[in-house]
């Protein structure tokens, strides 16, 4: 089996060599869609292919250079493929310019400057984009199923045995496409914590003796309230075992969006938290709410009126069930879910968790709530202005006079409006997982709101809805 460093070389010439040949392909059928297709005027005297190769030859470097330079090439272990495309679309423009810039000096005197520069520069420059995303995607797959045979595979140690290591325990475990292996745990304070599902290994003051002993290649602090000087020495006690660190941040500290500089009566002041969704902002995602829900609503009606008729047959009782929730502002509005459990499941006025097998679920209520289907109806409460598409999930009162008194800031979540999907959900925080870490996620989305970022979202839930429809 590959080491880690052969595993990463090979993958990374492979990508490059994958890049090349999409820009390379891209730019052979620009020469033929600008042969085909009269705009923005009818080609003059194109050619034959073989004159664009040195223009070729500069176009695939411009666009490797601008990638090795936008860090395209440092491969993570579980990448976003948005995140992905922003960078491959802003590196391919750039390198596309570039490109045009060295051609037109290394081939100033050419004939073929002309019909390059008019028309084969944006037909290359789309289908460049489309090709390397295709040719990455692919790569990425590969990758992962041969870190699912074991190429590569980092023994990963986790310091902390509380809710944040058990999430990180369940990630990797959930992932074997993200080529780790759980050595174990490292607690801290003489303390065990619950049962994770892996080995204790000792305490974190042991670090450097275990990282050895078991041979760990990455360590994953999992404190998030730990005081930086806790941090640090823990950092100290891994370095002494030469690995890889990280992190996982405490979302509290690194919350702010944007700093700005004020002043209070010529005092100059820092403003380090504010809310990013005011003003035309707030006015722009209500827009987007009121086109997405009601275009959803028109194109999953007919999937609605079957779930209708199915849960009538299924059994006894009415097709919603509306649930209050508290909203925007702390204000409680009925949220709308198709109906998954009996009539008479919160007959005795008492609100519970559902667990797993839960004898109150009807047998479809079963199958909707695994495809998540039963969250559905709830675009009718986005279009009257209730929820929106993106937002923190929204709870019962019961659980949040439960939460607020327990939870620091846990009421700010509420000033947005409530969520079909949210930053913590896509995430994974979502059903039996920390309040804490999911309220710390809902206040960094809305500190740090932007169109961009509620498209994102609602991508990833689209295709975390295709990979597994459960794991959202």
């Amino acid at each position: 089996m590959k080491s880690k460093t052969q595993t990463r070389t090979i993958f990374v010439l492979t990508l490059a060599l994958t890049d090349a040949a999409m820009a390379g392909l891209a730019f052979f059928l620009a020469y033929w869609v600008r042969s085909w297709i009269p705009w923005p005027d009818e080609a003059q005297s194109m050619g034959v292919f073989s004159d664009y190769i040195g223009v070729v030859l500069v176009h695939i470097v411009s666009i490797l250079g601008v990638f090795v330079f936008s860090r395209l090439y440092r491969l993570a272990r579980m990448p976003s493929r948005i995140d992905e495309f922003y960078s491959i679309f802003a590196s391919t423009t750039m390198g596309t310019l570039l490109g045009v810039a060295l051609s037109s000096l290394l081939f100033k005197n050419s004939p073929l400057e002309l019909n390059y520069s008019r028309g084969m520069i944006l037909y290359g420059w789309g289908l460049t984009i489309a090709f390397v995303t295709a040719g990455r995607t692919m790569h990425g797959r590969i990758r992962t199923g041969l870190r699912r045979q074991g190429w590569g595979r980092g023994r990963v140690l986790i310091v902390g045995t509380g809710d944040v290591g058990r999430m990180i325990f369940q990630k990797i475990q959930s992932n074997p496409g993200l080529g780790y292996e759980v050595a174990g745990f490292a607690a801290i304070n003489g303390r065990n914590g619950a049962p994770l599902g892996g080995a204790i290994l000792g305490q974190a003051g042991d670090l450097a003796s275990i990282i050895d002993e078991y041979q760990v290649d990455e360590v994953i602090i999992a404190l998030p309230e730990a005081t930086h000087q806790e941090i640090l020495m823990l950092i100290s006690e891994c370095e002494r075992g030469k690995v890889t660190i990280k992190v996982f941040p405490d979302v509290f500290q690194i919350m702010a969006g944007q700093v700005s500089i004020g002043d209070l009566g010529g005092l100059p002041l820092l403003t380090v938290r504010d809310i990013a969704l005011r003003g035309w902002r707030r006015t722009a995602k209500r827009l987007m709410d009121i086109v997405g829900a009601a275009y959803g609503l028109v194109l999953i009606s007919p999937l609605m009126m079957l779930m209708a008729a199915l849960i009538k047959l299924d059994s006894r009782g009415p097709v919603f069930y509306a649930q209050e929730r508290m909203g925007l502002d702390a204000r409680p509005f009925q949220m709308l879910k198709f109906r998954s459990m009996r009539q008479d499941a919160e007959a005795h006025g008492r609100p519970g968790w559902t667990v797993e097998d839960d004898p109150r679920v009807t047998r479809l209520g079963r199958v909707i709530r695994r495809i998540n289907v039963d969250e559905l109806p709830q675009l009718i409460n986005v279009l009257i202005g209730e929820m929106s598409l993106v937002g923190p999930r929204p709870e019962r009162p019961v659980y949040v006079n439960r939460f607020r008194r327990s939870i620091p800031r846990y009421m700010d979540r509420h000033w947005e409006k409530a969520g079909i999907t949210g930053w913590a959900q896509v995430n994974g925080l979502r059903g039996d997982t920390s309040i804490v870490e999911r309220t710390k996620y809902d206040l960094w989305y809305i500190e740090n709101w932007s169109l961009l970022l509620d498209i994102k979202i609602l991508l990833r839930t689209f295709f975390n809805l295709l990979r597994s429809p459960n794991a959202y």
